[in-house]
C-alpha cells in the first residue's frame, strides 16, 4: 500500500519506495509570486503568476533524482523550497520522515547540516574578501563551535585535497582559481559537514565542456564514497543523461513527466520530454553506478 501511495505521489511507477527507502518527500508544493512586485514596491496587490505549481517528488537515498527543464519553469525555485531556503505557500515537506516545514531554530539548523548545496555560478557563490579556508571551513564554525581550530582545518585541508585541490589552497583567494577549481572549492565546502542530501543547481552550466565533465565524474565519485544523495538541477538532457537515476521534467512550474532515466531518455512519454529530447543531437553514454 504504502509502494502504491509513493507511485501515485512522484507520478511514476518506477518509484514504488517504502517509507523507509525515502530520503526526502514533497507533496503539492506551491510558490507564486506578484508580478512586478519587489523590494522596493509598496503595493501589496496586483497580478502573480506560479513558479512552482503543486510539484510532489519522493527522493530515495543514494540515488541521483534529477530536475530537467528550460530556464525560468521553476527548478532553482523548487530546489530553494526543499531545503527552505525560501518557504513554499502551501504544501508539505518532510526529511528523512520529519516535517520540515513545522522546524525551527536549532531544530532547523540540525537538519540543515544534512542537506548542503551546490550553487550554479562558482564565480558569485564565493566570497571574494575570505581565504578558501575560511570559505570551506564556515560550515564546521557554524555547525560544530566544538571543534578545535587545528581540527577544523585539518579537516578543511582533508575536503580540499578530496575534491582536487591541494593544502595551499587554504590560503589563497578564490579570484586565483579557475572555474572548475572554484567549483570544486564549492563541492568541498557542501561537503565538508557530511550531508545526506546535496542540491546541485546547475553545477557545471559556467563551465565549459571539459571542465564541466570533469566536475561530473567528481560528484559522482564523492556519490560512491561518501554515500550521497543528489538532487540534481538542470536545463542540459544531455548533462542529466550522465548522471541521473530518475529524472523529473519539469515546465511551467509542473512535472510533465518522471521516471528511470533511461525510460524518460529513450522512450519518452510526453510531447514535452520528446520535444526537449529532439532539440539534442545526441545524448552521451550513462556512466555506470546507482
Amino acid at each position: 500500500m504504502a509502494n502504491d501511495r509513493t507511485a501515485s505521489l512522484t507520478g511514476d511507477p518506477s518509484a514504488a519506495l517504502s517509507p523507509s527507502e525515502i530520503l526526502l518527500e514533497a507533496r503539492e508544493l506551491r510558490k507564486s509570486y506578484r508580478r512586478g512586485g519587489g523590494v522596493f514596491s509598496n503595493s501589496a496587490k496586483g497580478p502573480r503568476f506560479t513558479a512552482v505549481d503543486g510539484v510532489t517528488l519522493a527522493v530515495k537515498g543514494g540515488e541521483t533524482f534529477a530536475v530537467v527543464g528550460e530556464s525560468g519553469c521553476g527548478k532553482t525555485t523548487l530546489a530553494r523550497m526543499l531545503l527552505r531556503l525560501i518557504e513554499p505557500d502551501s504544501g508539505s515537506l518532510r526529511f528523512e520522515g520529519r516535517d520540515l516545514l513545522r522546524l525551527s531554530g536549532s531544530a532547523l539548523r540540525a537538519e540543515r547540516r544534512q542537506m548542503q548545496m551546490v550553487f550554479q555560478d562558482p564565480f558569485a557563490s564565493l566570497d571574494p574578501r575570505m581565504r578558501v579556508g575560511e570559505i570551506v571551513g564556515e560550515p564546521l564554525a557554524i555547525h560544530h563551535a566544538e571543534l578545535r581550530q587545528t581540527e577544523k582545518q585539518e579537516r578543511t585541508a582533508a575536503i580540499l585535497e578530496r575534491v582536487g585541490l591541494g593544502a595551499d589552497a587554504l590560503k589563497r583567494y578564490p579570484h586565483e582559481f579557475s572555474g572548475g577549481q572554484r567549483q570544486r572549492i564549492g563541492i568541498a565546502r557542501a561537503l565538508i559537514l557530511r550531508p545526506k542530501l546535496v542540491v546541485a543547481d546547475e553545477p557545471v552550466s559556467a563551465l565549459d565542456v571539459s571542465v564541466g565533465a570533469q566536475v561530473l565524474l567528481l560528484l559522482k565519485e564523492l556519490q560512491t564514497e561518501f554515500g550521497l544523495t543528489y538532487l540534481f538541477i538542470s536545463h542540459s538532457l544531455p548533462v542529466v543523461a550522465q548522471v541521473a537515476t530518475r529524472i523529473a521534467v519539469m515546465r511551467a512550474g509542473r512535472f510533465v513527466e518522471v521516471g528511470l532515466a533511461d525510460q524518460v531518455l529513450q522512450e519518452p512519454k510526453d510531447a514535452y520530454t520528446r520535444e526537449l529530447l529532439g532539440a539534442v543531437p545526441a545524448l552521451p553514454c550513462r556512466w555506470s553506478g546507482s
